[in-house]
């Protein structure tokens, strides 16, 4: 008998998807997997080698020659590799957040890493986040959410974030990177960001990750336990 349960979790930018899927990963005991950081890793790749960002021919090259790996080290982070070096902090900078969702759109990009997410989830229980696991990568997933948040509240979190990271961006900027990469990620031809039919909707805006780990926890652990 096949144990392996698959935990679908979407959103847009500056939900807390990453934060909240690593604690409920941890949770549960399953294998966390950021797709977000795949995609970031192609657009970090694309950008050292002066990739054209509207080739979407030179964007597809990328995606299927370099390697792209996650894993957890010691203190049970997951660390992203790139042609295995670490470029867990690099994939995070502004520059590229300001250009992944035009990377992601690429229907060859995501093919290839499409391919790469449903290979880690054939492999053991995870759980899986992104802008599409439940309507496209794992769509017979065996739960999904999907979080979302005002975009004032996400902008809020991402600004904490980057300056605690270093980077100095006005708040301002943020929230029209956040609505840019929200127009691109609803309107592109591929596997638009959009909730899946069978997804439970939580919104973010007016609770703590405490409290939307703890809700997903309780919904699979009274599935499955």
């Amino acid at each position: 008998m096949d144990n392996r349960v698959s935990i679908a979790i979407d959103g847009p930018a500056g939900a807390g998807k990453s934060t909240v899927a690593r604690l409920v990963a941890e949770r549960l005991g399953y294998i966390y997997i950021d797709t977000g950081a795949m995609y970031r890793a192609v657009t970090l790749q694309a950008l050292m080698d002066k990739i054209n960002i509207n080739d979407e021919t030179a964007l597809t090259r990328v995606a299927v020659d370099v390697d792209i790996a996650l894993r957890v080290n010691e203190k049970g982070h997951t660390r992203v590799y790139l042609n295995s070096l670490d470029v867990s902090k690099e994939i995070r900078s502004p520059e590229v957040s300001r250009h992944v969702s035009l990377v992601s759109r690429v229907p060859g990009v995501r093919k290839r890493m499409t391919q790469l997410q449903r290979e880690m989830a054939a492999r053991c229980s995870v759980v899986m986040e992104g802008r599409d696991i439940g309507t496209h990568v794992l769509p017979d997933a065996d739960m999904k959410f999907f979080l979302t948040a005002s975009v004032e509240e996400r902008a809020r979190r991402r600004h904490a974030e980057l300056q605690e990271r270093g980077y100095t961006l006005s708040f301002a900027e943020i929230v029209e990177d956040i609505k840019q990469r929200d127009n691109i990620d609803a309107s592109r031809a591929v596997a638009p960001l959009k909730p899946a039919p069978d997804a439970e909707i939580i919104d973010c805006s007016i609770m703590t990750v405490e409290q939307v780990v703890n809700l997903i926890v309780t919904r699979v652990s009274g599935r499955f336990n």
